[in-house]
């Protein structure tokens, strides 16, 4: 097995997975909340919203705290001449080749709660699927767009 990518995605990363991860979870909310007021007035278990309320706020901390730091430690690239290396995962660690002749279309993007940690995601497109590197500094997601696309034109020239 070949060693793990040398780069990692940015550390300010982890703040801005915590907020999205608490805006995320705040729909579940809505399930102790709504059974609640159907249930109880049909003589429903307190239990029942006890479990639903104890399963959103073990998610709630899950999403909003734990999982973002180890998602960050798990993330890492490389970009070669021939390839685009990606590792990830939490549970099921994911590594993924790119190869360079394949991209068809490069971008960064940026939503506003990255936008508001000055960071950005680089998608990489290929005739089969897309491929993302999450949460690089805006400065760094630019060089690796425009290093992955000199690399991709180079590549198509080649052929």
């Amino acid at each position: 097995m070949r060693p793990d990518p040398e780069h990692k995605i940015d550390p300010k990363a982890i703040p801005a997975w915590r907020i999205a991860g608490g805006l995320g979870s705040l729909f579940w909310w809505f399930l102790p909340v709504i059974y609640g007021f159907i249930a109880l007035g049909g003589g429903a278990s307190r239990w029942m919203i006890l479990i639903l309320t104890s399963l959103v706020v073990l998610n709630t901390i899950l999403q909003a705290s734990i999982i973002p730091k180890i998602r960050w430690q798990r993330w890492s690239y490389q970009i070669d001449k021939h390839e685009i290396y990606l590792k990830s995962g939490i549970f099921v660690i994911r590594r993924v080749l790119i190869p360079v002749n394949r991209i068809q279309h490069v971008d960064t993007r940026q939503g506003p709660i990255l936008r508001s940690f000055n960071l950005s995601t680089v998608t990489i497109t290929t005739a089969a699927t897309t491929h993302e590197i999450p949460a690089l500094n805006d400065e760094v997601a630019d060089e690796v767009r425009n290093r992955i696309s000199d690399l991709a034109r180079s590549a198509d020239e080649d052929v």
